[in-house]
């Protein structure tokens, strides 16, 4: 067996980005920027109302105007703003030539359907005027190469034109929960089955992540079944196995992942729960996908996908590779440790409630790798290093964060 830190640096050294690609942007929210975003236009491309009102020279101290024309937001005026006159423009529109300001059309007074009366306080040059350019100019850089793309993103790439843009996409991962005691959640329940909760649960964790999920179902114990549906799993960029992998009779994935080829980087970890863990690689025909065996108890599942799998995810998603980022904590209720592997313990973290600036921390009641339930309270790991020990209330831990 290796440590977490053993396995971990050999998830992040076969965890490489996923090659980049043109993709819609309106399929871009969330992805890696691969790219500058360099603008093609001027914004706003140029000068033009900010408000609904009568675009004037400033400079004109006459009392009345004589409306020229009404331009709307889409238009173009026809006509040039002299002294004595105005034209009626809407928010959005061209400024006229001639014009300078817009007299907001609150401001004025309306004396007959040609002239409107000017406020005794006039208009300040560039009043209700937005630049030509004043947001960004053609050839600027607007968006950053290495940003996660947001919606705001996604709208400033459409007010410049850009219809693709050059991402990171995201991670494809197949999920196949394997087991002959497996069902489905909805079918009857036989003797010795359960209902299937890891592949439901791996399904969310995928989607949390935004990465694109592929559900394989569930793979009964035959070595043709399998090896088909890891066929079908291998064309994605993960594929991660449930149950199987340990070494019992019917723990044939190992030796099934040999036969296809797969290469194990490792089998089995040094931590509690999660220790069956196998990951390798495969590649062939320009296809490489990284390849997770996890225990079959959802626990174990859990623990695995969160201090493995979602660091690798972020890696092909163009992130660096960084391990599950942990917080520090005091002990509300004494803890015992024994055995040779460190455990990640289910516990609950009062955000609400520091002494001397820790986070406060509860160890949930847990009665294993099998025992979900508790999880449904849990919002972290408390992470419980090896060795034979007591830990006393107010003692310092480690913690990390579902």
């Amino acid at each position: 067996m290796i440590t977490v830190e053993e396995a971990l640096g050999h998830v992040g050294r076969c965890s490489r980005s996923i090659p980049e690609r043109r993709v819609p942007i309106g399929q871009s929210l969330g992805l890696l920027l691969a790219e500058p975003v360099v603008s093609g236009v001027d914004s706003p491309p140029f000068d033009k109302s900010m408000l609904d009102g009568y675009a004037v020279v400033a400079s004109d101290r006459s009392s009345t105007r004589r409306v020229l024309e009404q331009v709307m937001a889409g238009g173009v005026p026809e006509l040039a703003v002299e002294l004595g006159a105005t034209i009626n423009v809407m928010t959005g529109a061209p400024i006229p030539v001639g014009a300078d300001a817009i007299v907001k059309v609150e401001d004025v007074r309306q004396l007959d359907g040609a002239t409107i009366q000017m406020p005794e306080s006039g208009v300040a040059s560039g009043r209700g005027v937005l630049p030509r350019g004043a947001a960004f100019c053609r050839g600027q850089e607007v968006l950053a190469a290495g940003r996660h793309l947001s919606a705001v993103d996604i709208a400033l790439m459409a007010e410049i034109g850009q219809a693709e843009v050059q991402v990171v996409p995201r991670p494809r991962v197949a999920v196949l929960a394997t087991g002959n005691e497996l069902v489905e959640a909805g079918q009857t329940v036989g003797p010795g089955q359960i209902c299937n909760s890891n592949g439901p649960m791996l399904l969310a964790l995928l989607e949390s992540v935004r990465a694109t999920s592929i559900d394989l179902g569930i793979g009964r114990d035959d070595p043709a079944e399998l090896r088909r549906l890891m066929g079908e799993g291998l064309n994605a960029d993960v594929l991660i196995v449930t149950g199987g992998v340990s070494a019992g009779v019917l723990d044939l994935v190992p030796g099934l992942f040999q036969e296809m080829g797969v290469e194990q980087v490792f089998h089995k970890i040094r931590m509690k729960p999660g220790k069956p863990l196998w990951f390798g690689q495969h590649e062939q025909d320009g296809q490489r996908t990284l390849v997770f065996g996890l225990p079959g108890n959802p626990v174990s599942t859990l623990v695995s996908f969160e201090v493995f799998v979602k660091p690798a995810l972020r890696a092909l998603a163009g992130e660096k590779f960084c391990p599950a980022s942990t917080l520090r904590g005091a002990l509300t209720e004494p803890v015992a440790h024994r055995g040779k592997r460190p455990t990640y313990h289910p516990c609950q973290i009062d955000f609400g409630n520091r002494q001397q600036g820790l986070l406060m921390v509860e160890p949930l009641r847990w009665s294993g790798s099998a025992d979900l339930a508790a999880l449904t309270h849990a919002n972290a790991l408390v992470v419980l290093p090896e060795g034979d020990y007591e830990l006393e209330v107010g003692a310092e831990v480690d913690m990390v964060l579902l």
